[in-house]
Order: structure tokens, then sequence, then C-alpha cells
């Protein structure tokens, strides 16, 4: 390792970091992490944390879990690479599919398209919905509706259909014909309903009303995440996403549910369609898939779009989309041995165990700090606050607070997300109960010390 110091001197110099301001992390650097072992991440100053954050939604089994890292050690010794385009193929993505095709059979999807990550999941998903209406001849079907401070990624049609226009406005304009609908949360939407119920109903009627205005002929698909995530963690009501799957399949629309954060245990479910009882038409997966290990994806597809494009022989239904490194056996490695020891660890149980105790805990901060405004989660371990400076009005809390917030509870062992005045939480799920009083313990310690700002 290099000098800590030189690293100190260097850090966020000549990288320009996601989601950060280069001129603001130059001068407030972030935190250098050097190591990490089973849920506990390490500054470069010797300081271990519990990883509330679970590296980003995707560290589902820690940093310790030595399958995965064997699987990958052994196939970089056999084929560290091989293209996956037409005409070649390799043994692990051959195995991956299969294994994603059982994984996934209760969801109604039997096929994958492999990919580098969540953001190129969620485009083959966006790409492939247009192409599975023209091979069948309605060539019109192009546009997209999603929600409001849903999240899909960064790659144009991502941000596109992006609910949040901080991550629009920059890179404007984007892709057109995308409609975001208004999203089922309670704490804050533009019918001032708090009742999850109606208020839901209400998200729907709205939704209808603009499919029909914009013509069903015309729209491709509607993308949704079971669970919001990066949004602030908003649960639909349970009615929510059945209703939505009933309104596309009355309109010949594609439902595409957006699982980069809520597959493979996360929600307590295995996918968080299966939380709601739905079929997607298409899924998009990454994160978990590979426990962070190695960047990979997979879009699934039900049959109904496979029999689309298998029983087509023309040229229309042949995929003129892909990735250098779709299939790269050494992800697919990583994400077979991830999958068993998910699956052999039962950590959609944990999630769903301590998730409830995660959840009862941030209640708990709310009763006791007038800082918290709203607390969220409760479907396994994805878990928020909502700070505001006023419960009446609903007023955000300054920026301030929520650094604070952050900067104390790491300092008290847990990091933790804050994202504008929102922290959000969602540990690995192989976390304890121990670590998730550690995690809550910490919080309330900066939440304490943010109101006496």
């Amino acid at each position: 390792m290099q000098n800590p110091e030189f690293l100190k001197a260097e850090n966020a110099q000549h990288w320009w970091h996601p989601m950060g301001h280069p001129a603001a992390l130059r001068a407030d650097q972030p935190t250098i992490i050097s190591e990490a072992e089973g849920v506990r991440i390490k500054d470069i100053d010797g300081n271990w944390m519990i990883d509330g954050v679970g590296g980003l939604w995707n560290v589902n089994l820690g940093y310790s879990c030595q399958p995965i890292k064997q699987a990958m050690a052994d196939q970089l010794v056999k084929m560290p690479y091989y293209s996956g385009f037409a005409g070649t193929s390799n043994e692990p993505a051959i195995e991956l599919s299969h294994e994603l095709s059982q994984w996934f059979a209760p969801d109604g999807l039997n096929r994958s398209f492999f990919t580098s990550g969540g953001s190129d999941s969620v485009e083959t998903c966006l790409r492939l919905a247009r192409q599975y209406h023209k091979v069948r001849g309605e060539h019109g079907r192009t546009k997209f509706f999603s929600l409001k401070l849903g999240y899909h990624g960064t790659h144009f049609g991502g941000a596109s259909v992006n609910g949040n226009n901080r991550f629009r406005t920059a890179y404007e304009p984007l892709l057109a014909g995308c409609f975001h609908m208004p999203c089922p949360y309670p704490y804050r939407n533009p019918f001032n309903e708090s009742d999850p119920l109606k208020l839901a109903q209400q998200c729907l009627q709205v939704t209808e009303d603009e499919i029909i205005f914009q013509g069903p002929e015309t729209i491709a698909a509607f993308i949704m995440e079971p669970i919001i995530g990066a949004g602030g963690i908003i649960v639909p009501h349970e009615s929510y996403m059945p209703a939505i799957r009933e309104l596309c399949d009355r309109y010949g629309i594609l439902l595409i549910a957006d699982e980069v954060i809520t597959a493979f245990g996360r929600t307590g479910e295995w996918s968080g369609s299966r939380l709601w009882g739905v079929k997607p038409d298409m899924m998009s997966t990454a994160k978990a898939i590979t426990c962070g290990y190695f960047p990979f994806g997979a879009a699934m597809m039900s049959e109904k779009v496979t029999d689309v494009f298998e029983s087509n022989k023309t040229e229309a239904a042949a995929i003129r989309h892909g990735y250098t490194y779709s299939g790269h056996p050494v992800g697919a490695a990583a994400a077979l041995a991830c999958l068993k020891e998910t699956k052999r660890l039962k950590v959609n149980e944990n999630a769903k165990l301590l998730g409830t105790q995660m959840y009862k805990g941030f209640q708990k901060l709310a009763d006791k700090h007038s800082l918290v405004g709203d607390v969220r989660g409760g479907q396994g371990l994805m878990t928020a606050l909502e700070m505001v400076s006023d419960h009446d009005s609903k007023t955000p809390a300054s920026p301030a607070v929520g650094k604070t917030v952050g900067k104390v509870a790491a300092a008290n062992g847990a990091m933790v997300r804050v994202a504008g005045h929102a922290v959000m939480v969602s540990p690995p799920l192989i976390t304890t109960a121990d670590e998730v009083d550690t995690i809550l313990n910490a919080i309330d310690a900066g939440l304490t010390a943010a109101s006496n700002l």
C-alpha cells in the first residue's frame, strides 16, 4: 500500500467520484476505506465501522465470503475472459443462465441477458421492450412510464425514466417520450393523502388517465421498483404493484420490474415482485448477484417476451445489443458461488427478521428526536428516516444536519447513507441483531448531535 499521507494528499485530486461535486470533494475529502471484513469496514486511520450501507445495497453476504473469492480465483486461472457475442459461449455463463431460470421461475422469468451492472440491465430492458413491440408489428409503442422518485441508473435511457430531477437536469434533453407518474409516497404527495390505500388508488387513477391521454398504442413499458430504493425507501401499499400489473395487461404495456436493489433477498423475499405477488414481463438485476465482488448483472425475460423473439425467424428479432463483458466468465463464476451461498444462508429470512428490528428501532428514534419527520421501511433490511426542521410544514432539514448525522454515526461505529435530508440504512443481509443495535445507537448519537446545531 502507498504511504497513507500520499493517499490522503491525492484523495479526490485526480479521481472524479460518482454522485459528487468535484470541487466539494477536493475541499472535503471522502473517507478512504482501506479494509473490509465480515460486515465491517476500516478507514485509513484504522477506525472500524459496521457497513450500514452494504457497499451500495449490494454486499449482501459481507466482505469475507470465501466461496465467491475462490470461484473467481479458479476461473481467472482457467479462463479470465472470452467474449459472449454470437458464436461463442462459456461454461459459467451457461450454468448461471440455468440457475437464474430456476431462481426466478416463481416470477415467470426464464431467460437471461447478461450485463455489467444495474444501469446496463435497465438499458437492456428498455431497448428490448421497444424491440418486442416492433417484432409484433406495433411500431408505435415507444413511450415509457415510470414513477416520480424512482431510480433507474445513469445511462441515457435509465436517466430518462428516473423520477428525480437531480439525476436529470444537468444532462437534458434526455430520451423523448418518458412520462413520470405520481409516487405512492404517503409522507409527501400532491394529493395531501396520508392513507396508503387511498393514495395508491389516486396514483393509479392518474396513471390510467395518462395512459388513455397518451394512447395505449404508443406506450412500450412501465418500469418501477417494487420498493423505491435510492428515492428514499418508499414502500407502496400492497395493492399498488398488482394494480399496475393489471393496468399494463389491460392496455398491452410491458411491466419492467427494476430489481437491481430488491432481488436476492433484500426485501425478505427472493425478489421484490414476489413480495407483492406480481409476475413482471422483464426484470433488471445486478448488485447482490455477485455481492459486489465483480461488476455483473442480468436482464430477465418472461415467456411472453421470449416467445415473441424466439418464434420470429426474421431479422426483426435479432438482438443488436450487448456489452463487451456480457456473460463474463469470472463474473458468472462469482454469481454462481454467490447465489449458492445466498440460498444456503437463507439471508432473506434474516433480512425479514432484522428488518423488523431495524424498523422498530427507527420508530423509537422518531419518538425521541423531533428532527425525524417520517420513518419508512418494514419490508426487509432497507429502512429510512426523513429529517425535517418543522413537522407541520414538513420543511426538510438543512444539509448541515444530514452531514452531522453521517459523521457522528461513523464516529460511533456505523457508516450510514445520508442523501439530502434522509438517512438510509441497507446493511449486509448477514448482519446480526447486536450489529443492528450498534447502527441504531450510532444514528441516535448523530441525531442528538444534529439537534444541537
